[in-house]
């Protein structure tokens, strides 16, 4: 008789066996096990009057007077000054400027070397469309008070 060959595979039958069994075994255990953090969170304050939001100052630049939240100011010194009294008591020190389109490029950067100067940290340039219109304005226009 013809001796028959040795088979050197290895038998993984078993091994999907115990596979499974972990596998479902983890799939029970891990919702059962959920993690978390005991914290003690501080009681919430009694609430009172709400803080008022401040108000960020938009400079509108123009070709005959240079305006500070709608009030008109005569010189560039004038709005600096303004500007360093405002930001002398704000946290913020952020300010807009809004030029007419007929305005000179020196003029409106003249208003932000001001702004600068006064103390400003951030310095945003506003378009029409950003500024809230009175009834009657056109979008293409900006609003005149």
């Amino acid at each position: 008789m013809a001796a028959l060959p040795t088979v050197a595979e290895p038998n993984v039958t078993p091994l999907i066996d115990v596979m499974l069994v972990l596998l479902i075994l983890f799939m029970v255990v891990t919702p059962v096990a959920q993690r978390g953090l005991d914290a003690s969170l501080p009681a919430p304050s009694e609430p009172g009057p709400p803080r008022p939001v401040p108000r960020v100052p938009i400079v509108a630049v123009r070709a005959d007077v240079l305006e500070l939240d709608g009030q008109p100011l005569a010189t560039v010194e004038a709005l600096e000054a303004e500007l360093r009294d405002r930001f002398a008591v704000a946290a913020d020190r952020t300010v807009f400027v809004r030029a007419d389109g007929d305005v000179n490029y020196g003029r409106a950067v003249s208003a932000m070397d001001a702004a600068r100067a006064a103390g400003a940290d951030r310095i945003g340039l506003l378009g029409a469309s950003a500024v809230t219109s009175s009834p009657g304005a056109t979008p293409d226009a900006p609003a005149r008070p």
